[in-house]
């Protein structure tokens, strides 16, 4: 069929094709703080649509809706889907999810993260998601050990110095 005969959408119309947020494949592991951010999350986005259907029916505002829309399915099916782990109950001798660790590297920096759900990782506070490489690699290592953190400007050993759960 030629072009000529599709209706391209007026400059009045919304776009209804906006694409879903993917999904990890991953469990949903999360810590209790994440969750609360999460619904939290969810909250502010409901008075935001809220919002934005008093304001009326311009096109801006259905466009933001429905982005919003698309956000809230995508955080629901995160709630819906969490798997809360309770980070101070954690023992052990070896390294698990909630854990905060501090490694030291070749260069002898010392460097500090904790291991949390994907849905909170934010490596500028420390946090890292328990499926990225370097926590993959800190998961079930003890104090003492050396683990490789692969990185794309090359790979860097790490010695692991402590370990905690808390707060």
């Amino acid at each position: 069929m030629s072009r000529a005969f599709v209706k391209e959408p007026d400059g009045d119309q919304v776009d209804d094709e906006i694409p879903e947020r993917p999904q990890s494949e991953h469990p949903n592991y999360i810590t209790r703080q994440g969750l609360d951010a999460l619904q939290q999350r969810i909250q502010d986005l409901y008075r935001k649509k809220q919002d934005l259907e008093a304001t009326g029916e311009e096109i801006a505002a259905r466009d933001q809706i429905k982005r919003i829309e698309r956000d809230l399915r995508y955080y629901q099916a995160r709630q819906d889907r969490a798997i809360p782990v309770d980070t101070s109950a954690q023992r052990g001798e070896d390294i698990r999810f909630g854990a905060t660790v501090t490694v030291r590297d070749e260069d002898d920096r010392q460097l500090r993260f904790t291991i949390v759900g994907e849905d909170e990782a934010d490596v500028a506070s420390g946090r890292i998601s328990w499926v990225s490489p370097l926590a993959r690699a800190l998961l079930g290592r003890r104090i003492g050990d050396t683990v490789s953190w692969p990185r794309p400007a090359g790979d860097v050993e790490l010695e692991i110095e402590d370990f905690s759960y808390g707060p």
